[in-house]
């Protein structure tokens, strides 16, 4: 029998993607974890078992004596003596680590450790040989449950109509000059939303703008909303939502949806809605897709975040750090350290959110610039050379 031994951590894909992989593939495999990663190892074998391989748990008794883990590593080679045993080593402690490497070569196991730049096995010890390549396997839900959220919902995947994608396109292209009257719909839609309600009424000053007649019509000719005197109705809650700022996640699924090919992109979807089932807390998304075994996510923003809030005198942060904050969190807890953001904001942002970005690893495609959302994409999804 073709068994792993995989040493559990907070980071799931560096055992699930060789777990996987046609060439690699176990029918079975020992979760060595520690009291702290129970829940990590429970999210772990329940993609396993879907997958059709076979999973035991070995619980080591203190993972901070190092003598003892190791006594608990020979005593699982000794109940696996005959078997095709391979060993993980790229998951638990450096204690877990460095023991399960010494029963690995006393017990003449196959080794490697997965390279996450890479997305390589790298073979280790007397059975060294070229690094092997993980074939792209890993589907949402499966990498998703791995760190244990659950989809709550079936993603959106329906397609836009002509009109819709007309409008999309025009809004894009004039982003300088629509900004101001997207803000002031985005507002009056979301008004609308908290009311429960598919109608909104304008002020005098709203009515009387030129930009917010114009675009008003552009959505008006998408079949999206109707305009009676100073009332908008909205044409349903789907389209509501299309209004206050789901033609820019139309945009950039479309976006995807051309780059699937020539990046490798799949499983994508729209409007995910995840719950952490330790906490029950939960989560929405508005894109995400696999690509090169990682989770991308990517947060699209009509509304204007890129000025302080409050007093004057006082202002507090711009809704943007906020924005950039969550998305940030939202990656590390929902996909690991892999997982790769990306806001993308029909206003510019200043120069310091840029810097905060930039500091929390999420890449920002805003104004003007998200007419170019293709070439950012190929950018973002590339790796580094």
């Amino acid at each position: 029998m073709k068994i792993h031994i995989c040493l559990v951590s907070q980071q799931a894909a560096a055992n699930l993607l060789p777990a996987l992989d046609p060439t690699l593939k176990p029918e079975k495999i020992v979760l060595v974890v520690t009291a702290k990663m129970q829940q990590q190892s429970t999210n772990l074998a329940v993609v396993l078992k879907e997958n059709a391989i076979q999973v035991d748990t070995l619980q080591l008794s203190n993972e901070q004596d190092f003598n003892q883990i190791q006594v608990e590593l020979i005593n699982l080679a000794a109940n696996l003596e005959g078997q095709a045993v391979t060993l993980n080593i790229t998951g638990g402690t450096k204690l877990m680590s460095v023991a399960a490497q010494s029963v690995a070569q006393a017990s003449d196991w196959r080794m490697f450790y997965v390279d996450a730049d890479t997305d390589r096995a790298i073979w280790l010890g007397h059975d060294k040989k070229a690094p092997q390549p993980l074939r792209e396997q890993l589907r949402l839900r499966h990498y998703l449950r791995s760190y244990g959220f659950e989809l709550q919902n079936k993603p959106n995947r329906s397609q836009p109509t002509p009109a819709q994608q007309q409008l999309t396109q025009t809004l894009v292209q004039q982003a300088s000059s629509l900004e101001d009257a997207i803000s002031v719909l985005n507002a009056l839609a979301q008004d609308a939303e908290s009311r429960r309600s598919l109608s909104v009424q304008m002020n005098d000053w709203q009515r009387d703008s030129r930009s917010l007649d114009v675009l008003l019509r552009h959505f008006e000719d998408a079949q999206a909303l109707h305009l009676q005197g100073e009332r908008i109705q909205f044409a349903s809650e789907a389209m509501r939502g299309f209004v206050k700022g789901g033609w820019l996640e139309l945009h950039a699924i479309q976006a995807i949806h051309r780059a699937t090919g020539p990046l490798g992109i799949r499983d994508k979807a729209v409007g995910l809605e995840v719950t952490d089932e330790a906490s029950q807390t939960k989560n929405e998304l508005d894109i995400a897709f696999m690509a090169r075994n990682r989770l991308f996510v990517i947060e699209c923003k009509t509304a204007r975040i890129d000025k302080p809030q409050g007093r004057t005198d006082r202002p507090a942060p711009p809704k943007a750090n906020d924005t950039l904050f969550k998305l940030a969190e939202n990656c590390r807890r929902i996909g690991g350290l892999g997982t790769r953001g990306m806001l993308v904001s029909y206003r510019k942002l200043r120069e310091p959110e840029l810097k905060l970005a930039k500091a929390l690893n999420i890449d920002v495609v805003a104004g003007a610039d998200i007419a170019r959302l293709p070439e950012k994409l190929k950018q973002w999804v590339t790796p580094a050379a």
